[in-house]
């Protein structure tokens, strides 16, 4: 058999990351996730039916091209988990996180590193790489879509447990993704279906909200995702299309060397920056390394058609080293393993169930 016929095609991985429809590949899903713009996929709670397909359509995934596409999610736990049966974890909220805070610190950072290994050590079980998970906004009361997704309205307790529950991913062999800088939390209108407008001092939100990007880093929290906010006193643009933000802000004030991903750019709050084609100049002019392009295989389609791009070889270093290293053990040998039974005990106390 010629190696052509078994070998996966090397294409390094482009800038772009969409998703698919249900839980097996199509013929077209295929072609699409074949394209050079294309360097991940992210699924969603219909892409689940059983984590036998689940295995299956990860693995199909993965060996579609070499290397290997990033598989992501978002599984936050909470509100926000989008596996939920057949086996998986019932995850807290972050918020119960920051009330065990209140109550004792050292239990609430090791019950944070326990969430965070069952997190990730259930989806690379699975075949997932990425959560895009913890969320770094701070709880000001005001926000709807953030809400009990935060940890506390403290960023020094927001880091210290986001540092927590990223040791417990680490140990399942996953990077974390801190989002959304440098805060969605101060604003109440919801950037999936508006565009936020926050109007405080660069000053303010520095030492405030995006606390936690410094203290915490990218040896901490290998990823990141900007808010679709305008932050009006600072730029014209939302966080995830400023140069002054990401190129200015996190990468040389803040010192960040991670990658940088844009929040899904078929978002109302995108809107500012005009069509899917400017949406995706913006975003990757203003320094982030992928895009998410989410629900509308029309817009993916079409943004494989007319953009033009090619990832610096910084960019393909950056996301290289946010792909596990490590081979994760299969769902039956995790359920025997002392690590992940132990912190399970530990999420069940969390939930309420002894």
């Amino acid at each position: 058999m010629n190696m052509s016929e078994t070998s996966p095609p090397h294409l390094p991985r482009g800038p772009l990351v969409v998703d698919v429809a249900g839980v097996r590949l199509t013929a077209a899903e295929k072609t699409r996730l074949l394209h050079p713009l294309v360097g991940g996929v992210i699924l969603f709670a219909r892409n689940f039916q059983s984590r036998k397909e689940l295995v299956a359509i990860t693995k199909s995934i993965h060996a579609l091209r070499s290397p290997s596409l990033l598989i992501a999610v978002d599984h936050e736990g909470g509100r926000v988990q989008r596996f939920r049966t057949d086996g998986f974890t019932s995850l807290p909220s972050m918020r119960a996180l920051g009330a065990q805070w209140h109550k004792n610190p050292m239990t609430a950072m090791r019950m944070a590193t326990d969430v965070g290994y069952v997190l990730g050590a259930e989806l690379r079980a699975c075949g997932v790489d990425l959560s895009f998970t913890p969320v770094l906004d701070l709880d000001f009361g005001v926000s709807s879509v953030i809400g009990d997704r935060a940890f506390d309205g403290d960023p020094r307790v927001v880091a210290m447990l986001a540092r927590a529950l990223s040791q417990g991913l680490a140990q399942a062999g996953m990077g974390a993704c801190g989002k959304h800088f440098p805060g969605h939390g101060a604003v109440s209108a919801d950037s999936h279906h508006a565009i936020p407008r926050d109007s405080r001092s660069l000053k303010k939100i520095l030492s405030h909200d995006a606390a936690p990007y410094q203290w915490l880093g990218d040896q901490v929290i290998p990823s990141v995702m900007p808010a679709h906010v305008i932050y009006t006193k600072v730029d014209p643009m939302p966080a995830g299309f400023s140069a002054k933000w990401i190129k200015e802000i996190l990468r040389k004030t803040l010192r960040y060397d991670g990658v940088v991903f844009s929040d899904d750019l078929t978002m109302e709050g995108a809107a500012v920056a005009g069509d899917i084609l400017a949406r995706a100049r913006a975003a990757l002019n203003a320094g982030c390394d992928m895009a998410l392009v989410c629900n509308r295989p029309d817009l993916a389609d079409e943004l494989l058609t007319r953009l033009h791009w090619k990832s610096s070889r910084q960019s393909q270093n950056r996301i290289e080293r946010l792909m596990p290293k490590s081979v994760a053990p299969d769902w039956k040998s995790l359920q025997k393993q002392l690590a992940y039974l132990e912190a399970f005990k530990s999420v069940q106390v969390l939930n309420g169930r002894n």
